[in-house]
């Protein structure tokens, strides 16, 4: 077996935020947090729900390509219905983030003024409901000072401070679990609910992780990210992605 890279440990890294989560909905976004869901799933995590993205619940896991058939569908599951499982927290979700703060408030909405921005992006679509009602992730596969930011130019995903002042109808529920990048991962454990760096991927250092990150960030107890087993690359390379799509996301 070669040597893991650096896209394969961001999948298992992925892979790894829907642990001990059960059987809740996982929604990932991004060719990368989906093959970590679906090895999840054929891993330690086998009673997640997974879907096609539409309005299918799946009961087999696919390659993470657009030629992937389903022959076993479990469920349906239309677009309706998914705010049900959001506003019941039964979801655990992976979204991009086009800025992050240090409170893991995020930003896919526009970059500037809000008035008159500089660019337009997706809008907030549907971070507020998502971060305040069920566990919430975050995948960033270029890691920068252009995404993490000392402030967003407009709050689309609520973060820990943000959650604080609404009040207890925003923070109840509020959590966030972690921020997966090409070079690291972070949680929210450190002081008042801001990102600490969990770990570093193999290869990189601590300051090399400070420097492309416009924060001070914590590192207390920061360790190194976890390889792929075996058998997490054999699935990965095989029965997921034998196309190696994940490259193009994250380039070795």
């Amino acid at each position: 077996m070669t040597e893991a890279s650096r896209a394969e440990v961001c999948v298992v890294a992925c892979a790894e935020a829907w642990r001990g989560d059960g059987e809740i909905l996982a929604s990932p976004m991004g060719l990368v947090p989906t093959i970590g869901c679906r090895l999840a799933k054929l891993t330690f995590a086998p009673d997640l729900l997974i879907s096609d993205g539409e309005a299918y619940l799946l009961g087999e896991v696919p390659l993470a390509g657009p030629e992937a058939t389903v022959p076993v569908i479990e469920g349906w599951l239309p677009y309706r219905a998914v705010f049900d499982v959001v506003a019941s927290g039964r979801r655990h979700v992976m979204m991009g983030a086009s800025q992050l703060d240090r409170f893991g408030n995020s930003n896919i909405s526009c970059i500037g003024d809000w008035v008159k921005p500089k660019a337009q992006l997706l809008g907030v679509r549907g971070g507020p409901g998502n971060t305040v009602n069920h566990a919430t992730s975050y995948w960033v596969p270029r890691h920068s000072r252009r995404v993490f930011v000392p402030a967003v130019d407009m709050v689309s995903g609520v973060g820990a401070n943000r959650a604080r002042a609404a009040g207890t109808a925003a923070s109840r529920f509020h959590d966030l679990r972690v921020v997966v990048t090409d070079k690291a991962v972070f949680d929210a454990a450190g002081p008042d609910g801001t990102l600490r760096l969990r770990s570093v991927h193999p290869g990189l250092t601590v300051e090399d992780v400070q420097d492309a990150t416009g924060f001070d960030i914590d590192t207390a107890g920061a360790g190194v990210t976890r390889l792929p087993t075996a058998e997490e690359l054999t699935l990965i390379r095989t029965a997921l992605d034998p196309d190696r799509r994940r490259d193009s996301e994250v380039p070795s």
